[in-house]
């Protein structure tokens, strides 16, 4: 449950994050009247992703077993692949997110209400789809049969907007530049995870060879029932008995991975900090009223 909470957390923050920018220019500058296509956009992209993330469960139901697991690993890749991507992308940007979103709401401003809601669209609707794919990959892989990893990421999308709000209204400052660094690196430990198990999906679908080959087998140490058993599923996707392929692959992405994200470079390189809240856009000098 705390692994989809903290999906949930990253990934609405960031939108949250770019709503914020967007309204905020909107009314300093005394656009109120483009703030209707500005949420029409972002709308459209939410129920976007709530399409996305519905046709992949509802879908993948109709399938035989085998051609789920190899949707389900292949999607479970796909979706580690653009995690990666997500974290290293927003440590290497996010000082330089206000100006690029306002550039793009400039240009869309002077094109007139199809672009303004094109452009909310495409800000919001990348960071959706980034969200379904990997909250369907992760519950996937949890996979105990409650909803508790619904749960999560519904209480971790809940604290996002939450939190976007705070920023908003100038009611809320920490260090953004910490916040992404420490949840990007426990995204990382989760997408590792969620690799691993994605591997074991093709290896069930006998598209990867070794799902006899067990690296070790502590079910009778490790019982997946108990606390502790829920708790490392729930937080590393821990399997009491893994093939070598997976912890091979697991320990191939995380270590590197890792090491490279944390590295004293790119976002978090010079003093280790960037603007406040305020110069990011995450919070205006003064909380205007949408």
């Amino acid at each position: 449950m705390f692994s989809n909470y903290l999906i949930g957390l990253r990934e609405g923050l960031e939108a949250s994050l770019v709503v914020c920018i967007l309204i905020a220019y909107l009314v300093k500058t005394g656009r109120r009247d483009a703030l209707k296509p500005i949420w029409a956009g972002i709308g459209v992209a939410l129920l976007m992703a709530l399409g996305f993330g519905c046709a992949l469960e509802f879908g993948s139901q109709e399938l035989t077993f085998k051609a789920q697991e190899a949707l389900g690993g292949s999607l479970s890749i796909l979706a580690v692949v653009l995690v990666t991507w997500m974290v290293f992308w927003m440590r290497r940007t996010a000082r330089h997110l206000k100006a690029e979103l306002h550039g793009r709401l400039d240009a869309a401003l002077a094109m007139g209400t199809g672009a303004l809601v094109a452009t909310a669209f495409l800000a919001v609707g990348r960071e959706g789809l980034e969200t379904a794919l990997f909250v369907w990959a992760s519950v996937h892989a949890a996979s105990d049969g409650t909803p508790r990893p619904l749960i999560g990421v519904a209480l971790g999308l809940a604290t996002a907007v939450l939190l976007g709000w705070l920023f908003y209204r100038g009611a809320l400052r920490i260090n953004l530049a910490r916040f992404f660094t420490w949840t990007g690196g426990m995204l990382v430990v989760v997408a590792a995870g969620v690799l691993a198990y994605g591997v074991h999906d093709l290896q069930e679908a006998d598209l990867v060879p070794g799902l006899t080959r067990l690296a070790f087998d502590v079910s009778d140490t490790v019982d997946p029932s108990s606390w502790y058993g829920t708790l490392l599923k729930g937080v590393f996707n821990f399997q009491p008995d893994p093939t070598v392929l997976q912890v091979t692959v697991w320990l191939l992405y995380l270590v590197p991975t890792l090491a490279l994200f944390l590295a004293p470079v790119g976002f978090a390189s010079g003093k280790g900090k960037v603007k406040e809240p305020d110069e990011q856009g995450s919070r205006p000098s003064k909380a205007p009223q949408a």
